[in-house]
C-alpha cells in the first residue's frame, strides 16, 4: 500500500538517519551524464536494471518510478543544477516503514570523465532503518552495475554519431 512520505529538502541528504554513499568513475563527461539522469528519465530503465518504468510527468518536476519486485515511487525533483547535481525526493512510496527519502547524484569532473557519487538518504521506523542499512551491499552492487551500464550506453551513443542518437 502506497503512503505519503515526509516532505524534506536537499539538506536532508546530510542529516538523514541513514545515509548510504556510493561512487564510481565514468568515462563520459559530466554534461552527458547529467543529461542521462535529468533529461532522459525513460532511459533509466535501459541502464538501471532495478528500474522497470521511469516517467517524467508533464510538469517536468515529478517522476514515476517502478522497480523490479514491485516498488513504486512518486518523486519530485528538488535539484537539477547542470552539470553537477541532480536530486529528487520520494513523495509517495509503497515501501513499508519509509518516512522520508532523498537520492542525490553529484557529478564531478575526473580527467575526461565524471566521478558520480550517489547518496541514498532515508528515514523511517526502526525496522525500516535497520533493513535500509542491511541493504547497503545490495544497493552498492545495484549502483555499480547501473553506473557501468550507463557508461557503456553513453559510450555507444557517442560513437554512433548524432543521427543515431536522435533515433534512440
Amino acid at each position: 500500500m502506497a503512503h505519503q512520505l515526509r516532505e524534506v529538502g536537499l539538506d536532508f541528504v546530510e542529516s538523514a538517519p541513514v545515509r548510504l554513499v556510493f561512487a564510481r568513475e565514468l568515462s563520459a563527461p559530466p554534461e552527458k551524464v547529467f543529461r542521462a539522469l535529468a533529461d532522459d528519465v525513460p532511459g533509466w530503465a535501459e541502464w538501471f536494471s532495478a528500474v522497470t518504468v521511469a516517467r517524467l510527468a508533464d510538469d517536468g518536476i515529478t517522476r514515476e518510478i517502478r522497480l523490479k519486485g514491485g516498488g513504486r515511487f512518486q518523486e519530485t525533483v528538488i535539484a537539477a543544477k547542470k552539470p553537477e547535481l541532480y536530486a529528487y525526493r520520494v513523495d509517495v512510496a509503497n515501501a513499508p516503514g519509509a518516512r522520508a527519502l532523498v537520492e542525490e547524484w553529484r557529478l564531478t569532473p575526473s580527467g575526461a570523465g565524471t566521478r558520480v557519487r550517489w547518496t541514498f538518504a532515508t528515514d523511517g521506523t526502526a525496522a525500516y532503518r535497520a533493513v535500509a542499512k542491511l541493504a547497503a551491499p545490495g544497493l552498492g552492487r545495484a549502483f555499480r552495475g547501473a553506473a557501468a551500464a550507463l557508461d557503456r550506453r553513453l559510450a555507444r551513443q557517442s560513437s554512433a554519431g548524432p543521427d543515431a542518437r536522435r533515433q534512440q
